[in-house]
């Protein structure tokens, strides 16, 4: 059997059990942080119902924002699957920004409306642990590809820069999804404003 097809071999011993310990801190850290925030968390609620002690914690998760930004990688990578899964059928540029724009809305109905606020200012927080390269980061590097497949399809300006663009436009959705509280009308037409202007920006002349 080649290694492609060979079966995971699942840890065992201490390395299953410390995974283990990291999945139930995790676990007890999100379910807090949607009760009262990152800031208003309880790392004493947290190791409580993990069944760990302090330090444990802190082994796993040097701080709160740690926390974050696990989750934050997870779903990114969850809904950049499901772009990767839409871009792969017949679309245009204007379908594929409104697809990621609905899927970054999909984290909000995961994990509520008070720990997404967290998570997207994350992008934003001086206190962020030293993050990974732009490439790291799937959503992006499938937002990148789609305007650059726009721009040599001619359906968007020869002279736009693809990073920049991805970039631009998905930190300013974090931004405007961040310092927003609208009603669920009131946003949808905004975030369809958004769309709308960032295309334009980047429409042939």
């Amino acid at each position: 059997m080649d290694a492609v097809n060979a079966p995971t071999q699942r840890p065992r011993g201490r390395e299953a059990q410390r995974l283990e310990t990291r999945k139930r801190v995790f676990e007890a850290a999100v379910t807090e942080f949607k009760r009262a925030g990152t800031a208003g968390a309880d790392v004493g609620a947290i190791i409580d119902t993990a069944g760990v002690a302090r330090g444990t914690f802190y082994f796993h998760f040097p701080s709160k924002e740690h926390v974050l930004l696990e989750l934050e990688r997870r779903e990114e990578t969850r809904i950049a699957k499901e772009f990767a899964r839409f871009v792969a059928r017949p679309h245009d540029l204007p379908g594929a920004l409104r697809k990621a724009v609905q899927l970054v809305l999909s984290v909000e109905r995961r994990v509520g409306a008070i720990l997404f606020k967290d998570v997207l200012g994350l992008h934003f927080a001086p206190t962020r642990p030293p993050d990974d390269e732009w490439t790291d980061h799937p959503l992006i590097v499938l937002v990148v590809e789609e305007i650059g497949r726009a721009r040599d399809n001619s359906e968007a300006a020869q002279e736009v820069d693809p990073f920049h663009s991805a970039v631009f436009f998905l930190l300013g959705l974090y931004a405007l999804l961040t310092t927003t509280s609208d009603s669920k009308s009131v946003r949808a037409a905004m975030l369809d404003n958004y769309v709308t202007v960032a295309l334009r920006g980047m429409e042939p002349r």
